[in-house]
């Protein structure tokens, strides 16, 4: 199928395109990567009448260090940010969950702004920004606030934008040097989404764990912030039996549906086995300064 017709709009800034999507109400929707909103569109499961494109905007698309966080712009691509030095320096989980993301054709179009803005329970990186104590920057008629990323997420496809409001920038907390961190990811194939898969950033001081992060991807109705399972690795020294405490705590907070990845008990067993093996990976990092 192709989808209805509908009016195409490109602005230039994002008051242009608040304006727009604020002028139109529910029969607008802002465009970033296309990835989730065209396939929908072609199988008129969305039939916006206003498409709003924001690619034009280029405030959208920078990486910078701004204090004592990393500021990415909403319209910054997968490949940009694989490609970034300052996210491999300071983020480096950003970059290596984004290679884990579908295929080069699509990291070339789509968008961070795009993968967390959407509220789709199997991207990856709203569990990773859940992890690294993320801020989603949005901008509307009212003005501009933040939102935490624990706090963004309602339900599937259900999150905390208000109406004509744009997601135009992430703020990350830049993590201390040496930390550890993973995101590991059981999938069918290239470029599918998670069975299971699981995000960990973590500091150790003398051997012992200082800070640690959980959270979990596609095991829920939304991300899934692992903070019990954190908390409890706290002044542990990452013991196989630290671990499987973790790992079972982890799985404890899952609610995976059944579908062709697998059955949910299949899934939640996987949610444990994710969460270990980036528990080992991330203390390995950290203890390695890598």
């Amino acid at each position: 199928m192709i989808p209805g017709t509908f009016v195409y709009h490109r602005p230039g800034t994002v008051q242009e395109a608040v304006a727009l999507l604020a002028d139109h109400g529910e029969e607008a929707r802002p465009l970033a990567g296309g990835h989730s909103l065209i396939p929908m569109m072609k199988l008129r499961m969305a039939a916006p009448e206003h498409l709003v494109d924001l690619r034009g905007i280029g405030a959208l698309k920078t990486i910078a260090e701004d204090g004592g966080d990393i500021v990415i712009g909403a319209a910054v691509t997968q490949a940009q940010a694989i490609a970034s030095d300052l996210l491999a320096a300071r983020l480096p989980i950003i970059r290596g969950t984004a290679l884990q993301i579908a295929d080069p054709q699509i990291r070339y179009l789509g968008t961070l702004g795009g993968n967390v803005a959407n509220g789709d329970p199997g991207n990856d990186m709203p569990a990773v920004m859940q992890c690294l104590g993320a801020r989603y920057v949005a901008e509307g008629p009212d003005g501009v606030r933040e939102i935490p990323a624990a706090e963004f997420y309602l339900g599937p496809y259900a999150t905390a934008l208000a109406p004509a409001e744009i997601l135009t920038a992430i703020r990350v907390p830049a993590p201390p040097a040496g930390h550890g961190w993973a995101y590991e990811k059981l999938k069918r194939k290239v470029g599918d989404y998670a069975t299971a898969a699981a995000a960990v950033v973590l500091t150790l001081a003398a051997g012992k764990v200082a800070t640690c992060a959980i959270a979990l991807t596609n095991l829920g109705p939304t991300p899934l912030l692992a903070n019990a399972a954190a908390a409890g690795l706290v002044g542990s020294n990452l013991a196989p039996a630290d671990v499987k405490a973790a790992a079972d705590a982890a799985k404890a907070i899952t609610d995976p549906a059944g579908d062709g990845r697998g059955p949910p008990a299949y899934r939640r067993e996987m949610a444990g086995v994710m969460v270990a093996r980036a528990l080992t990976r991330a203390a390995q990092r950290a203890a390695n300064g890598a």
